[in-house]
């Protein structure tokens, strides 16, 4: 039974007012805490537990939470590593690869579905696979994941939010949501991680002499773009965040749509896209139509400006480095708003099907030599 002030009857029950949990809370908002409060307790979370999520303004999430970790037993990470003969050391080195922030290894807050995760790395490294090279693709999904799940985070919180919540309205809305999501979530993941798989496997091209010198997947030449918004730190002190953040996002839907193979867009910065491309022709089409697509904004959308430039790459978990990117990164930043700049290499890779300007030879920061820049349009 519960009392007036919010204690509750019964031996070894928890009185959470007089803990100071229920404090400045009255009429309804109050029972709600109390309630919710009373089934994370039944839950089996500590009091301390309860208090630090109170203090943090985070109670309302912590069914969600729960809902996402799952139940059943926890695990300390010496234990994990025991059970599936790995070292500790190299498991907590994958964890912080994925972005995970690992706990004491003796704490027991992991869930079997660490356990299976760190089964999966140990049948990696059985198979052959090299330690360094699966940490960074750790790194690279990591950081992927992150993005998404802050994506995801961000459409279920704005669309379920409502005016007038309580704490336990928000709390049973948001942990239904994840129960109905997450078997959705992990399909559509391997999907689309199976879809871009199998068409860059199809643009790889295993020549006789990769055979020869074993050396596959080394440096290959690629043409490498990036666009950027023009001014964007400027506009970001003119309007809010929040429209801010509605550019970048249409900046990232506009380059998508143009990103048709062999062109891949490999990455947003901020206010800046990056592209590759195996073919310089339809990489060089595919930044002309984004700069026209910004254009089509109107005056509320920022100008757009764009680099190219072509040579030997080297792919590295899912990006690129060398000479030609640095190069492309330079020549959009001296690029003038709405045109596409490119070097001597990328224009006679792509060809005659497009108008060139000369505009002359430039010395760019970080490049060691002057380059012959021109700017590319559209053939009439």
């Amino acid at each position: 039974m519960i009392s007036d002030n919010g204690a509750v009857a019964g031996a070894g029950e928890i009185d959470f007012a007089a803990e100071g949990l229920l404090d400045d809370l009255e009429g309804e908002a109050r029972q709600s805490r109390l309630s919710l409060l009373q089934r994370l307790s039944a839950e089996g979370l500590t009091l301390e537990e309860l208090r630090e999520a109170v203090a943090a303004g985070r109670l309302a999430l912590l069914p969600v939470e729960r809902a996402l970790a799952g139940d059943g037993p926890r695990y300390s990470a010496r234990e994990i590593a025991e059970l599936v003969g790995g070292d500790l050391a190299l498991l907590q080195r994958f964890s912080a690869a994925l972005g995970v922030p690992y706990p004491d290894p003796d704490e027991k807050v992991l869930t079997e579905a660490e356990v299976e995760a760190s089964r999966r790395i140990m049948a990696f490294l059985d198979a052959g696979l090299p330690e360094e090279g699966l940490l960074q693709v750790a790194r690279t999904i990591g950081m992927g994941t992150s993005r998404i799940a802050q994506a995801n985070r961000e459409l279920v919180v704005r669309t379920l939010v409502q005016p007038g919540d309580t704490e336990r309205d928000l709390a049973d809305r948001l942990a239904l949501a994840a129960e109905q999501m997450m078997p959705l979530v992990g399909p559509t993941l391997v999907h689309a991680f199976q879809m871009h798989m199998v068409e860059q496997v199809r643009r790889d091209v295993i020549g006789a002499a990769d055979l020869a010198s074993g050396e596959i997947g080394g440096t290959a030449d690629l043409t490498v773009g990036f666009a950027d918004l023009v001014e964007f730190t400027r506009l970001g002190e003119e309007i809010d965040a929040e429209e801010l953040g509605q550019v970048a996002g249409r900046l990232e839907e506009m380059a998508l749509a143009v990103a048709e193979p062999p062109v891949r867009l490999v990455k947003t910065i901020g206010d800046a896209v990056m592209f590759v491309s195996s073919e310089a022709e339809p990489m060089l089409g595919a930044v002309l139509q984004l700069i026209a697509a910004a254009e089509a904004e109107g005056e509320q959308f920022p100008w757009l400006r764009a680099g190219l430039a072509s040579g030997a790459v080297l792919p590295q978990s899912g990006d690129f480095y060398g000479r030609p990117v640095n190069l492309a990164s330079r020549i959009t930043s001296v690029a003038r708003p709405g045109s596409v700049v490119v070097d001597a290499a990328a224009k006679d890779a792509a060809g005659d099907g497009f108008a060139y300007t000369f505009i002359g030879e430039r010395r760019l920061k970080g490049i060691d030599s002057r380059i012959k820049l021109f700017r590319a349009r559209p053939v009439p």
